[in-house]
């Protein structure tokens, strides 16, 4: 079975409860296999069919009553992700936007990057690279900005979990 890494949108924040055993109990009631979560913030590494996975957000909003937002990616997406880090500076500065889809380009080339201060950003596919000397919590440079800039789904993780979930996802 393959393996898949579930990213949710705003959960456990602003009343959005979902425990992580719930997420690994509504995953293994898709069908899901070796089911792992990582912090408080909605992250999962499971093995399951294609099928199975993309069931999830409609199962945890049926389990949550609210809608939950899932970006899936597969262990070799987050190992490109990590591969393609193009942003300078120290790692504790850096984030990655995942987007549900790639972003029209036109959409891509409208976004100022001078415009956020010091906070850079790059577009890659499906990802937004992001540096944040100040720290995420200050930039500008936030999930709705891109949501509305680009036109899809975004969440963020800082660099510290997409590395740890890509040694999850390889199996470590």
């Amino acid at each position: 079975m393959p393996v898949h890494v579930a990213l949710l949108r705003a959960v456990n924040v602003g009343g959005r409860k979902l425990p992580m055993a719930d997420l690994r109990d509504v995953l293994t009631d898709l069908g899901a296999t070796s089911v792992r979560t990582y912090v408080q913030s909605g992250n999962a590494v499971f093995e399951s069919s294609a099928a199975a996975a993309g069931r999830l957000a409609e199962a945890l909003t049926g389990h949550c009553g609210f809608e939950v937002r899932v970006l899936l990616r597969s262990a070799a997406d987050l190992r490109r992700v990590g591969a393609k880090q193009p942003l300078d500076g120290p790692e504790s500065a850096w984030h990655v936007t995942f987007l549900d889809a790639k972003p029209d380009a036109a959409a891509v080339r409208a976004l100022d990057p001078s415009a956020y201060g010091g906070d850079t950003f790059r577009v890659v596919g499906r990802e937004v690279y992001l540096r944040t000397p100040g720290g995420y919590g200050r930039t500008k440079l936030t999930n709705a900005l891109f949501e509305k800039k680009l036109g899809v789904a975004a969440t963020t993780r800082n660099w510290r979990t997409v590395t740890t979930l890509a040694e999850m996802a390889a199996g470590g």
